[in-house]
C-alpha cells in the first residue's frame, strides 16, 4: 500500500511531558517533586502493603505508597 501525504508524525502529537523528579530518602521512603506542588510528595509503605513485603508495623514511618497515589489520580 502506497504512502500518503496525510500521514502524520506521532511525536509531533505529544501535549504534554511531565517533569517529575525522584529522590530515594532512605530505606522504603521516597521523595517524589511534582508539577504544580510546592512540597515533595513522601512515598512509603503502610498497613497491608508494609505486611505484604514483610515489613514489621511501627518500625518505620507510615506514608501512602506509589500504588495510592496511582489508585487515587485513576479515580479522580
Amino acid at each position: 500500500m502506497p504512502v500518503t501525504d496525510d500521514r502524520r508524525d506521532p511525536v509531533a502529537d505529544i501535549a504534554y511531558v511531565s517533569e517529575v523528579r525522584v529522590e530515594r530518602l532512605g530505606g522504603r521512603l521516597r521523595a517524589a517533586y511534582l508539577p504544580g506542588e510546592e512540597e515533595a510528595t513522601v512515598y512509603g509503605m503502610h498497613g497491608a502493603i508494609a505486611e505484604h513485603y514483610g515489613v514489621e508495623p511501627g518500625t518505620g514511618p507510615s506514608h501512602a505508597s506509589t500504588i495510592d497515589h496511582l489508585v487515587g489520580a485513576a479515580l479522580g
